[in-house]
């Protein structure tokens, strides 16, 4: 719940995707904060919760063990960390992996600041060039599908279908498979 000015962030520049390393593990930690915030803020806890995600350590392991073994994105708006995005060759441990490579998205965030200005969408965008560039077809999610199934809505939006639904956290936590080809 972040009341703070932040009229001396340049929203102007377009969004900049680079390659991240373990020196950007704190700037990832402070865009989940930063969504998490933002969702708290409107009434939405049962995602991730209300404490902010650099508390969590499991968060913080899985953090710098996709920045090691993964391929973590990046991405900027007027030099500013705005979004983030890991790409591995497959799911977490809940998610059955299919009999084909693949490239899976893992924790996409954007930092409430940077709202609007289309960083998710330039974060997946360059997962599906990335994902095409690597000789692969298939680039899978998974995501919260509570909330009237916003993030799953926003997952279509950007050339990604439904495959299979889940629930986890001792069935408290709705879930949404999708996969695009690209």
């Amino acid at each position: 719940m972040d009341d703070l000015d932040h009229s001396d962030i340049d929203h102007s520049g377009s969004v900049r995707i680079r390659a991240a390393g373990p020196a950007d593990v704190p700037a990832f930690l402070g865009i989940l904060d930063s969504a998490v915030a933002w969702l708290v803020s409107r009434g939405h806890t049962k995602q991730w919760g209300t404490e902010p995600l650099s508390r969590n350590p499991k968060v913080v392991e899985a953090i710098e063990k996709y920045v090691a073994t993964g391929s973590p994105w990046i991405a900027e708006v007027g030099g500013e960390p705005a979004g983030m995005l890991m790409l591995t060759d497959g799911p977490g441990s809940s998610i059955p992996p299919v009999a084909e490579p693949e490239q899976y998205v893992h924790y996409l965030a954007t930092d409430h600041r940077f709202g609007g200005l289309g960083v998710g969408r330039a974060l997946l965008a360059h997962a599906a060039a990335e994902t095409r560039r690597k000789g692969i077809s298939l680039l899978r999610v998974d995501c919260y599908a509570g909330n009237e199934g916003r993030l799953v809505a926003y997952y279509e939006s950007n050339g990604f279908v439904r495959t299979e639904s889940f629930t986890a956290k001792d069935g408290t936590w709705p879930g949404q498979v999708l996969e695009r080809r690209v």
